[in-house]
């Protein structure tokens, strides 16, 4: 899907995703100290939200012009600094930590992505990816049928080869979806997602 496709996504419903933060970021990132954050693919800007009131200096860009709109109308006065642009071109500021959530990029893309937001890390910053995992094709339920845009917490940390890092977390995490969440059934079911938390030394 490109711009126009996820403009017209958002623009057909009032709130797309919940409102809430994505529980791994919730879970991951409450006890880290705050100071400057990017939330690359944005979306709504839930995580930015989320971190701008927790006392977090966010940056939030997507490529969305309907879904940064929208996320800034959200989160009204909080510190955040909304962008319209592209996850592999725009210009990128310096943070202390660089969140990628359900970024689902063929795999030179993704790498692009990873490289990008992991080179804007001031030693000592965080960067944390939350993906749709390849396995939840089939094991699990919700998040694109497109195999080739589905990859592991493996995939995240090969992109990263070579590169002067502490690995805090990096695996396949079970995620319980509701009927009420946005890919919801009947009843409660499993998706799986590649969880990754890393350091820049």
């Amino acid at each position: 899907m490109d711009a126009r496709d996820w403009d017209q996504r958002y623009a057909a419903s009032e709130q797309v995703w919940s409102l809430g933060p994505n529980p791994f970021v919730a879970a991951e990132l409450a006890d880290l100290t705050p100071g400057a954050a990017l939330d690359l693919a944005c979306g709504e800007g839930r995580n930015a939200i989320w971190l701008a009131g927790r006392g977090w200096q966010v940056t939030a860009v997507d490529f969305s012009q309907v879904a940064v709109d929208r996320g800034r109308r959200t989160a009204g006065d909080l510190p955040i600094s909304w962008q319209v642009g592209n996850a592999l071109t725009v210009e990128l500021p310096s943070v202390d930590l660089a969140v990628l959530a359900y970024l689902q990029l063929s795999p030179d893309e993704r790498r692009t992505a990873v490289r990008r937001a992991f080179g804007v890390l001031r030693p000592g910053g965080t960067l944390f990816v939350v993906a749709h995992d390849s396995s939840n094709l089939t094991e699990g339920t919700g998040g694109p049928q497109d195999p080739t845009v589905l990859y592991t917490a493996e995939d995240v940390l090969a992109d990263l080869a070579g590169g002067d890092l502490v690995v805090v977390r990096a695996e396949r995490a079970r995620r319980v979806v509701t009927a009420a969440d946005e890919h919801g059934g009947a009843t409660d079911s499993t998706a799986w997602d590649a969880v990754v938390r890393l350091i820049r030394r």
